[in-house]
């Protein structure tokens, strides 16, 4: 069965945007199983119908043929494609079940770095552990619409909202989570890809929603290392002497 679901792994859709996260493969093969199940049953069905109507339609001489559905004969054209279209139904609700379990209900432990997003008309503020590697810390580092990760790490985010609903979309992730006002909402990706990717709202927020655009920074060790010590706050301040009287 496992070997069934490697199946799913592949990334189908690579050409057309970049694949940039563990489990982006996978919901790309779950996109593709559907693009090819409903794909092939809709050209099956646009077949059959427009034989049905060139073999049964009116000639010079002859009257269309009157088929009401009911004869026995006849019958096996709805109940056989029916018990066949369910059958893949059943298979498309398994791999999406699978899928939606790694993803969505399973949260990897230990992770390398939690970070917090939080959403409000129209801008993405990000809240990045500093050099303590600890969030809400007094060296925690906030950037607005710039968000940066270290490269084959894993990550947990906290996805909040102040106002409204938005949507934390990264395509190249596969990532899209709604951000609800009053909650906070946990999730995880480990990216794969480094590069600059875009950070969407997928959810329409108000008059600002087209230029609620943010962008993510990956990076290797080094260049993340360096990028948390040159904005960590704590780092960068001079070491002060303590107050008089103050041992």
């Amino acid at each position: 069965m496992n070997g069934f679901f490697e199946l799913f792994h592949s990334e189908w859709f690579a050409p057309l945007i970049e694949v940039g996260s563990s489990y982006a493969a996978e919901i790309d093969g779950l996109i593709a199983l559907v693009l090819v199940v409903v794909g092939f049953w809709f050209l099956a069905a646009q077949y059959m119908f427009f034989r049905f109507i060139l073999k049964y339609r009116a000639r010079p001489g002859r009257r269309a043929d009157y088929i009401s559905g009911k004869e026995k004969h006849l019958k096996r054209w709805i109940t056989i494609p029916h018990l066949c279209v369910l059958a893949f139904d059943v298979l498309i609700v398994v791999v999406s079940f699978r899928v939606w379990i790694d993803i969505k209900m399973t949260l990897p432990e230990n992770p390398d770095g939690v970070i917090r997003v939080i959403g409000q008309q129209w801008a993405w503020t990000f809240q990045h552990p500093g050099d303590d590697g600890e969030l809400d810390t007094l060296d925690d580092i906030f950037t607005v619409d710039e968000l940066h990760v270290q490269n084959d790490q894993l990550y947990h985010f906290i996805l909040e909202s102040t106002d409204v609903l938005h949507s934390f979309s990264v395509p190249v992730w596969r990532i899209k989570q709604d951000a609800i006002p009053g909650r906070s909402i946990t999730g995880w990706f480990r990216p794969t890809k480094t590069g600059e990717f875009d950070v969407q709202c997928a959810e329409i927020c108000g008059f600002g929603h087209g230029v609620m655009a943010a962008r993510v920074w990956v990076e290797d060790a080094d260049a993340h290392a360096s990028w948390i010590a040159a904005n960590t706050p704590l780092a960068a301040a001079p070491s002060s002497s303590p107050a008089p009287g103050v041992q």
